[in-house]
């Protein structure tokens, strides 16, 4: 869809340099520094940010074009820098004096997160006592903040999911990630310091920042985006990811393919009937997938315009379109890959990284499609949500 998107021609300029330290990203096992600081040149990392602390406030899908743009780039650097922005629209949900603590000082902060519940959390006077080792942070190296998932009970004993905002002198990062996919994400371990205090302003309820109820809601009035639950905002990257690989997939198969010549027959693969039907059919897949995606990410646009919070069922339909965007997009690729050539596997190609990096986009716990199938399903057929998918 063509659609004015300044951040989107600023990132354009940095993008070549960005996938030339794709490889190193993975020797790393983290974003390469300086692919962190061309995005903070074009100020990417403040894209969900409120104004009032200097953000773009852009909108979701001018936001979801950049990602998908920079995933062609490099995956893991997509990743991990699109966490580190769209968290700023969680922190937004924030209270007041939490958001002054995150951004007061250091307006270009930003942080990563290990949101499922794995934190162990007392409850004491003003907060909580937190420790646990805090998996999946993605980005990790390049935040000053931490957004951590716990339970807590509440007044009648349930268990209500909740998020504890800390800063990176609470925690130690372990460097354990070594990954088949997204290497250069640098998703790894927070190992949280004994008995750390959270204090009650910089904790919030899940729920809370689903249904308008939260600290920070209605604290821009004027901006269409905080107008929103957090989640669809949190979870917009990963399907975005998925097509941006997909997306390069293409080109890359297009360019291997062309001059292609089979070593024992000599036949020029790139005139063949079978790769001229694949590549047709992965362009068809890819172009769907981009497609349904760009309307759901309008439908999230237009709501926050009208001022209007969705229903459960527009939240489960949105929250499973993703996944299975994500699974067109690995269907696309995997239908290149596997007629590309022995060549491909060799670890300095890109086909096999886009490989790697596009199945990591279907194992994260928003796009597993067997999950939001039923979700879905349970929704459509009226019947409450399962307690127990995520």
């Amino acid at each position: 869809m063509n659609r004015p998107n300044p951040l989107l021609d600023k990132l354009q300029e940095i993008l070549p340099r960005i996938a030339e330290n794709a490889a190193s990203g993975e020797e790393q096992r983290m974003v390469p520094e300086e692919n962190i600081q061309l995005l903070k040149s074009v100020k990417f990392h403040r894209a969900l940010q409120p104004k009032a602390y200097g953000g773009l406030e852009v909108s979701l899908p001018e936001l979801t074009d950049c990602i998908a743009a920079i995933a062609g780039a490099c995956g893991g650097t997509a990743w991990s820098g699109s966490l580190l922005a769209t968290h700023s629209h969680q922190m937004a949900m924030f209270s007041k004096e939490a958001q002054q603590e995150f951004w007061g000082e250091n307006p270009d902060a930003v942080a990563s997160s290990s949101i499922a519940p794995f934190g162990k959390a007392v409850e004491t006077e003003g907060g909580v006592l937190f420790n646990g080792d805090m998996r999946w942070s993605s980005g990790c190296d390049h935040a000053q903040w931490a957004i951590l998932g716990f339970l807590r009970e509440g007044e009648n004993g349930e268990k209500i999911y909740s998020f504890a905002v800390v800063p990176e002198s609470d925690y130690d990062i372990q460097d354990d990630w070594h990954s088949a996919g997204m290497r250069s994400s640098g998703t790894k371990t927070l190992k949280i310091k004994k008995d750390i205090f959270i204090p009650e302003h910089r904790i919030e309820a899940a729920k809370n920042m689903m249904t308008g109820a939260s600290a920070g809601f209605g604290l821009y009035p004027d901006s269409d985006i905080f107008y929103a639950p957090y989640r669809p905002y949190f979870a917009c990257g990963f399907a975005a990811i998925g097509l941006g690989i997909a997306e390069r997939m293409l080109e890359v198969y297009r360019n291997i393919t062309k001059n292609r010549v089979r070593a024992y027959t000599g036949a020029k693969v790139g005139q063949a009937t079978p790769a001229l039907m694949r590549l047709a059919e992965s362009t068809h897949q890819v172009a769907a997938a981009r497609a349904f995606m760009e309307k759901t990410w309008d439908d999230h646009r237009e709501m926050g315009e009208k001022k209007q919070y969705p229903s459960d069922e527009q939240l489960a339909f949105w929250r499973t379109n993703q996944a299975y965007a994500v699974k067109m997009c690995i269907q696309a690729v995997d239908r290149l890959f596997e007629a590309a050539g022995g060549s491909c596997w060799f670890s300095d190609n890109e086909a096999q990284r886009l490989f790697r990096d596009s199945h990591m986009t279907a194992a994260h716990a928003y796009t597993d499609y067997d999950v939001c199938k039923q979700i879905l399903g349970r929704s459509l057929m009226g019947l409450e949500p399962d307690p127990t998918m995520v």
